[in-house]
C-alpha cells in the first residue's frame, strides 16, 4: 500500500475547485480521442475527393495506430520531462497541424507520416491527461480499476467519433469533421492557456538514453507488415514485386533491431520483454481474437450494405449498441473484476463466450430479410466480449517487472492496435475469396436446362442471383467455422488455463518511477565517464 494524501492538481489553477478539476481533464482527453490524422468512417467520401485508393486512407489510418503503440515506452520519460502545460500545448497544435494537411494532402507519403505523428502527439497528450487523474480513479493505484475507465474512454469515443465522422459528412461534407476538431482543440488550448500553471512537481529528467533508432526500425517493421495486408489483394500479393520489396524492408529492420537490442543499454524494446509468458500469450491471443472478429470489419459491411441494402446512416447508427456494450462491459469489469477479483480464467472464458455468441447467432440468422432489430444482440455481444478481454490482457501484464511493464504495454498495443486488425481482415478476406469461388462452382453446377428452378430466371439475372446466393452461403459458412474456432478456445482455456486472480496490480508511484529512471541513467552516466578516463566527484 502507498500512503495517500489528498488529491489535487498543481498544475491547475487555484481559482478552479478541486472537485472539478478532474472533470476538466476528462473534457480534455475525450476531445483528444476524437482527433486524429484521418477518420475512417468517412473513408468512402474521402476516396472520391483525394483522388486516392481505399487502400491508402486504411494505411493511414492504422499508421496513426503505429504512432500511438510506440508512445506507451517513453510515455514516462516525456512526463518527467516536460509538464503538464507544455505537454497539452504541444499535442495540441501538432494535432492540428495533422488535420489540416490531411485534409488538403493528396500525397500518400505524406498522408501516412502526418498520421503517424498526430497517433504519437494524441497518445502523449492521452496520457498525460490519464495519468494526472488516475489517484482520483483509483487512490490505491489498482490497475484492474484504471484500465477499466481507460478502455470505456478509449472504445467510447472511438464509436463516438464514428457516427460524428458519418452525421458530419452526409449533411454536409467530410472536411468539416476536421474543421470540428480543430475548433475544439483551439477551445482546449485556449483553455489550457486561462487554467494551466507552469508546475513541475518532479525534477526535471532530460530525455536521454532513449534507442530512437530502435523506434524508427519499431515503426518500419510494423508499417511493412500492415502495407502487405491492406495491399496484399491490390497487388496480387507476394506475384507483386511491391509486396516483396516491402516484405524484405520489414524483416531487415526486425532483425537489425533485435540485433540492436542484444548489445545496447537501453533499447526500445527490450529482449527480455519477450521472454514473460504472459506477453507472448497475450500476443498470441490477440491475434485469434483479431481473427474472430474480423467479420466487423468485412462480412458486417458487406451484409448489411449490399444484401440489406443499408446506406451510411444505418450502418453507423449500429454505432449507439456497441457503444452501449462498451459501457456495459466496461461496468461489468469494473464490477467483478477489479472489485470482486474473478480470475483471469473466468473473465477470458466470458468473453470468448460472447464473441462466439455472436459469431453464432450471425450463422443462424443470416437472411435477405433480416430486421434491424435482430442485428442488435450479436453487436452487443461483440462490443461486451471485446472490452473485457481488452481490460483483462492489459491487466494481466502487471505480473511483469515494472522496467519491463511499459515494453511490453507497446507489444500487446502492436497487435491489439496496430495490426491486428488489418491481419485479421487480410485472412479472412482470403479465405472469403476461396470459399466464394468454391461455392459458385457448386451452385452452378446444377444450373441447365434440366432444372425447372433455372428456367424461371431470366438469363441476365442469372449470374446475380447467383452471386448473390453463393455470398450468403459462403459468410454462413465463415461464421460457423469461426464459431467452432472460438468454442476451441474456450474448452482449451478451461483444461489449461490456471485460476490466477488481480490481486497484485498496484501501481507504482511516480516518484518511484522517477527514481527508477534517475539511478538507472546516473550508472550510465558513471560508466560512460569511467570508460573514458574521466574522475566524478
Amino acid at each position: 500500500m502507498h500512503e495517500i494524501g489528498p488529491f489535487s492538481i498543481p498544475a491547475i489553477r487555484d481559482f478552479v475547485p478541486e472537485k472539478v478539476k478532474p472533470w476538466v481533464m476528462i473534457l480534455f482527453v475525450i476531445i483528444i480521442q476524437l482527433s486524429g490524422g484521418v477518420y475512417l468512417a468517412a473513408v468512402g467520401e474521402m476516396v472520391g475527393s483525394l483522388s486516392l485508393l481505399q487502400e491508402d486512407i486504411m494505411m493511414a489510418g492504422c499508421a496513426s495506430m503505429v504512432g500511438m503503440a510506440l508512445t506507451f515506452a517513453i510515455m514516462f520519460r516525456l512526463k518527467f520531462r516536460f509538464t503538464s502545460k507544455t505537454s497539452l500545448l504541444t499535442c495540441c497544435t501538432a494535432i492540428i497541424i495533422s488535420n489540416v494537411i490531411c485534409m488538403n494532402t493528396h500525397s500518400i507519403p505524406v498522408l501516412v507520416g502526418t498520421c503517424f505523428f498526430a497517433g504519437f502527439f494524441r497518445m502523449w497528450a492521452t496520457f498525460e491527461c490519464n495519468s494526472t487523474i488516475q489517484l482520483w480513479l483509483t487512490p490505491k493505484r489498482d490497475l484492474s480499476v484504471f484500465f477499466c475507465f481507460i478502455y470505456l474512454l478509449v472504445q467510447g469515443c472511438i464509436q463516438i467519433s464514428g457516427m460524428v465522422t458519418i452525421y458530419t459528412a452526409f449533411f454536409s461534407m467530410w472536411e468539416y469533421m476536421h474543421l470540428l476538431i480543430i475548433g475544439l482543440l483551439g477551445c482546449v488550448m485556449l483553455l489550457i492557456i486561462l487554467l494551466f500553471r507552469t508546475c513541475r512537481t518532479l525534477p526535471k529528467l532530460p530525455l536521454y538514453g532513449i534507442d530512437w533508432m530502435g523506434a524508427i526500425l519499431w515503426a518500419v517493421t510494423l508499417l511493412s507488415i500492415i502495407f502487405i495486408c491492406v495491399y496484399g489483394e491490390h497487388y496480387d500479393w507476394f506475384y507483386s514485386k511491391n509486396i516483396k520489396l516491402v516484405a524484405g524492408i520489414g524483416i531487415t529492420s526486425l532483425c537489425i533491431n533485435l540485433l540492436r537490442a542484444s548489445f545496447i543499454r537501453h533499447p526500445f524494446i527490450a529482449l527480455d520483454t519477450w521472454k514473460y509468458k504472459i506477453v507472448y500469450l497475450t500476443f498470441l491471443l490477440y491475434v485469434v481474437i483479431d481473427i474472430l472478429l474480423s467479420p466487423s470489419h468485412v462480412l458486417e459491411h458487406i451484409y448489411m450494405e449490399s444484401v440489406l441494402g443499408y446506406d451510411s446512416l444505418n450502418v453507423i447508427s449500429m454505432n449507439w449498441v456497441i457503444l452501449a456494450s462498451v459501457v456495459m462491459g466496461a461496468f461489468f469489469t469494473y464490477q467483478v473484476f477489479a472489485l470482486r477479483k474473478w480470475s483471469y480464467k473466468i473473465m477470458t472464458v466470458i468473453a470468448f463466450s460472447c464473441i462466439v455468441g455472436y459469431l453464432v447467432i450471425f450463422y443462424f440468422s443470416i437472411d435477405y430479410n433480416l430486421p434491424k432489430e435482430a442485428l442488435i444482440l450479436p453487436l452487443f455481444l461483440r462490443g461486451f466480449g471485446y472490452v473485457i478481454i481488452a481490460i483483462c490482457f492489459l491487466t494481466a501484464l502487471s505480473r511483469v517487472p515494472f522496467q519491463h511493464f511499459f515494453h511490453a504495454v507497446s507489444v500487446q498495443a502492436f497487435i491489439s492496435a496496430a495490426f491486428g486488425s488489418v491481419l485479421g481482415t487480410a485472412v479472412l478476406g482470403q479465405w472469403m475469396k476461396f470459399l466464394l469461388k468454391k461455392n459458385i462452382l457448386l451452385l452452378s453446377s446444377s444450373l441447365d436446362n434440366v432444372n425447372p428452378l433455372a428456367n424461371r430466371i431470366p438469363m441476365d439475372g442469372m449470374y446475380g442471383v447467383l452471386q448473390g446466393q453463393a455470398l450468403m452461403v459462403t459468410m454462413k459458412e465463415l461464421y460457423g467455422y469461426l464459431a467452432l474456432i472460438g468454442v476451441f478456445c474456450i474448452l482449451l482455456f478451461l483444461f489449461t488455463q490456471s485460476d490466477i486472480r488481480p490481486q497484485n496490480v498496484i501501481h507504482p508511484t511516480y516518484m518511484a518511477i522517477r527514481r527508477f529512471v534517475s539511478i538507472d541513467l546516473q550508472s550510465h552516466f558513471k560508466r560512460k565517464n569511467k570508460k573514458n578516463g574521466v574522475v566524478v566527484k
